[in-house]
């Protein structure tokens, strides 16, 4: 792609780091924001800005938050009771707008990948058995993209939860294996929600 100015390629260039974002995309949202006016260009750098510098995580769930406990974790209409472990923030906006599900989230930060260098160590797994030890939980459900490193995840939370009396649940099989979670569509993650099975059903050992 030849651009005649340094200044537009380089812009051009950033945009393009975005996932899922090419280079024809990337140009077209550059001259884009060319186009628009000092100020809504202004206003739209000091969103991102501050985005970056004053976002927070959750202390309780390490959902993304504005403040130290996320809106989820302080609202008095949730289930405090039950507690859904999902990979990452995706996944929690995904199950949020099935509107199936009203109890609290933990979010691992990913999922048990041996070959990619993730670890046990590198999750938020221990935050989540803290919350199991306050006694207040009485049922936990895995809703991690169904995969190998899905399965090799909850195999591990489960015998770490095993001294603990809490039920122990995953979504139903409407995910397809080896789909991800954050792709499935409303209708067939609310449902896998609602027929979640016993995670020792679910998991070979």
């Amino acid at each position: 792609m030849q651009i005649s100015s340094s200044l537009l390629e380089n812009a051009v260039n950033e945009f393009a780091r975005l996932p899922g974002i090419g280079k024809k995309t990337a140009l077209r949202l550059v001259l884009h924001l060319i186009k628009q006016n000092p100020e809504e260009v202004q206003r739209f750098s000091e969103t991102i800005d501050k985005m970056k510098k004053e976002i927070a995580f959750c202390t309780v769930c390490h959902n993304i938050s504005d403040s130290a406990v996320c809106n989820i974790c302080s609202n008095p209409s949730r289930k405090k009771e039950t507690i859904c472990v999902v990979e990452n923030i995706r996944d929690v906006i995904a199950i949020e707008s099935t509107q199936q599900f009203s109890g609290l989230y933990h979010v691992l930060g990913g999922i048990i990948s041996p070959l990619d260098g993730v670890g046990p160590d590198q999750l938020n797994i221990e935050t989540l058995v803290n919350r199991v030890q306050q006694g207040s939980i009485h049922e936990i459900i895995f809703a991690l993209s169904p995969n190998i490193q899905g399965d090799t995840t909850i195999y591990y939370i489960q015998k770490k939860l095993q001294p603990y009396n809490v039920v122990i649940t995953t979504i139903a099989r409407g995910i397809s294996f080896g789909g991800e979670l954050e792709y499935a569509d409303e209708l067939t993650l609310g449902r896998s929600l609602q027929n979640r099975m016993p995670v020792e059903k679910y998991v070979s050992h």
